[in-house]
Order: C-alpha cells, then structure tokens, then sequence
C-alpha cells in the first residue's frame, strides 16, 4: 500500500462526511485495517468472520499485490470453519485471476482437501472421492516437487482404493442377483484403472467365479493364472488354489 493510495482514501473519506443529506457515500475502509481484523479473527478461531474479512479485503482492492494473498487466506478460513463450498468458491476464484500465482500448488491441495473431507462410506457413491482424486492428482501431475506433492501421492493411493472398494461392493451385489455382465465390467474396471489398490486381487478372484457362472472356462482360467502369476502369496490366491479344478482350461479337462 502507497503512502498515495493512504492519501487518496482519506480524501474519499473527508467527501463522504461533508457530503450533503441527500447524498451518503460510504468511506473504503484501509486494507491495512481489514488485514488486521481479519487475522485477529483468524486467531480468535473465528474463521466465519475471518472469511468475510478476507473477502472484503480482495473484493474492495481487487488489484492490490495482497488480493491473492487474501482470497487463499479467505479459502483456508472458510475450509477451517467446515464450510467447504464457500473455500471451494474462494480457491476457484484465484485460479480464475491468479493461474501463475505461486500459491497455485496449495490452492489446488485445498481444493481436493475440501472434497477429500466430504468423503463418505463406502457404500454410497463416491462422487466427492472422485473429485478429489482430480485435484490431488492435477497438482501432482503441474508440480510434482511442490512440498504438498507427497502428501497428494499419498491421498491418491487411499482414494484409488476408496473407489475400487465402493466399486467392489458394487460388483459382489451384481453377483448376488446374478447380474454378470455388470459385475464383469466392474471388476475389469478396478483391474484396468486401480490395478495398484487391494482389490485387485479379490477383483481377479470373482472374475474366475464370474465367468465360470456363464460358462466361459477359458476366460475364467485366464483370470485365474493372472491371480496366481502376479499375486502368488495373496489369501484370494489361496482361496483359488483350494478349489483348482473350477478354473482349468478346456485343454486341461
């Protein structure tokens, strides 16, 4: 803030009050003064007002060097107070007017950490895992040795496992209607996208019962020296080995 810009303030202040009756123009209140209240809220644990303060702090000097400053403050306070959508508003907005800005790899960590929190059970659906899964992989794909990249990586592996899970369950309820084409695809789907997850093994497993359930011998034993081949000390391994006779080839029989 310019000792100019100080000056040029209080000379819109000294109109405002000698302004006729008919005629009120509100005073800007100094940055340096919403900078101040907003912290001091911040570290009163008040993140609603300090939210708000932040806000007003980039709405009013929008061409300020602290306007991005400001709206990552603003989005923190708002993630703090639980309030997920408005840091979400907040974060988007400085990628809108600040893409360069060297926040961007925290502001795109806050923006998976504000779906990554909404995460729910297993089974209902995992639209919000998928969303975080985008931002934490998005900032790890622009900055992978940015300080927050490792801690994405790791968030990664849960989520890709969290999807797979709800996948999973998914499948084994196809399986107990006997809906085969559904459940197929989604076990193919957890092995083609999260190979790398827990469920992987388990996917191979059910898709030997899969296709043995519709008689198709050789897809079933395919999946099942996948199993065997790539996972040889898994306990789905050992279940699939306790009955062999159920996946051999047609060459086999």
């Amino acid at each position: 803030m310019t000792k100019k810009l100080f000056i040029a303030m209080g000379l819109v202040a000294t109109l405002a009050a000698c302004a006729g009756s008919d005629t009120e123009i509100a005073a800007i209140q100094p940055l340096d003064e919403i900078y101040k209240t907003a912290y001091a809220e911040f570290n009163d644990e008040d993140y609603e007002s300090a939210a708000a303060e932040f806000t007003k702090a980039e709405t009013q000097y929008p061409a300020s060097p602290w306007a991005a400053d400001a709206l990552v403050m603003a989005a923190y306070s708002y993630y703090m107070d639980g309030d997920f959508a408005g840091a979400l508003l907040a974060a988007d907005r400085f990628m809108r007017f600040h893409p360069g800005h060297p926040d961007v790899p925290y502001v795109l960590y806050l923006r998976g950490m504000c779906y990554y929190r909404q995460v729910s059970d297993v089974r209902r659906e995992p639209g919000m895992s998928a969303y975080a899964l985008q931002q934490f992989q998005q900032l790890v794909d622009r900055f992978p040795n940015s300080k927050y990249a490792q801690n994405a990586e790791n968030k990664i592996i849960i989520l890709k496992n969290y999807i797979a899970g709800k996948m999973m369950y998914s499948a084994r309820g196809d399986m107990a209607r006997k809906n085969w084409p559904s459940a197929i695809s989604r076990l193919q789907s957890i092995i083609q996208t999260a190979q790398e997850t827990v469920m992987t093994p388990e996917a191979l497993y059910r898709l030997t019962e899969c296709y043995t359930a519709i008689g198709l011998a050789e897809q079933a034993y395919g999946y099942a020296e996948m199993l065997r081949t790539n996972f040889p000390d898994n306990e789905w391994t050992k279940k699939l080995d306790k009955k062999p006779g159920d996946f051999k080839s047609g060459a086999d029989k």
